[in-house]
């Protein structure tokens, strides 16, 4: 999400091509008036967190926006106590007016970093009618809602191996040599070259990586295995 949010750092004037993509999903001919939401919607669309970002569905207009985090038990108050809790992808809600009230929001940003004290760099759509990196204080700080962006990684990933097969022993083809240089990532040399089939020295190999990975340690590569296949090695 940050990552997307920094492509568009520089980005000047309206419309411009987050707001036309707003406006054609949308139908909203007025997604030009007001785009600092719906760089926040576009950004989280384009990094495949909408569902994280998004609880209810695109948002342009940001009260709403808060109350979706609000209504799924993700929102925090903008009190200096809470903004230093605040962390790099939550997403911060601004009041002008100097209160914490979600009916009073006039705008939205990323978080990038917290700076402690209260303060909050963050990355902003429509702010001087550009992308810009800017640092608030919690007095213009309503709120935040801490996007669950773990749901939204499990999401993805199941969406990626659903089309993916099921592997046993004896199996060939070009998705077994993906299993093999998947199996040689995690440090299992033993199995030889990322050519070859799904013979015994693969069989215990992904037995190992199951059991690792708390799955049931058959043997099989199915959609309970290739998610641990891919799963960041530490």
């Amino acid at each position: 999400m940050l990552a997307e949010a920094r492509r568009w750092l520089g980005t000047k004037g309206r419309p411009n091509a987050l707001t036309r993509a707003y406006a054609a999903r949308n139908g909203d001919e007025y997604a030009d008036t007001a785009w600092c939401d719906i760089a926040i919607t576009e950004w989280a669309r384009r990094s495949g967190n909408a569902s994280a970002v998004l609880p209810a569905g695109d948002r342009a207009y940001t009260v709403w926006h808060a109350q979706d985090f609000q209504k799924a038990g993700r929102w925090h108050t903008g009190t200096t106590a809470e903004v230093d809790k605040a962390k790099p992808g939550d997403i911060v809600f601004f009041d002008w007016g100097a209160t914490n009230s979600i009916d009073a929001i006039d705008h939205v940003g990323i978080v990038e970093k917290n700076l402690g004290g209260g303060r909050l760099q963050t990355i902003e759509a429509n702010t001087g009618d550009a992308c810009l990196r800017r640092v608030r204080a919690s007095s213009v700080i309503a709120g935040y809602g801490r996007p669950n962006y773990a749901a939204a990684a499990s999401k993805w990933m199941e969406d990626m191996v659903k089309d993916l097969p099921l592997l046993k022993k004896g199996a060939t083809g070009e998705h077994v040599q993906t299993l093999r240089a998947l199996l040689l990532a995690r440090s299992h040399p033993e199995i030889g070259p990322v050519e070859g089939k799904f013979d015994d020295k693969v069989v215990a190999a992904v037995k190992a990586v199951q059991r690792w990975g708390g799955v049931t340690a058959d043997g099989e590569v199915g959609p309970k295995t290739w998610p641990v296949l891919l799963r960041v090695h530490k």
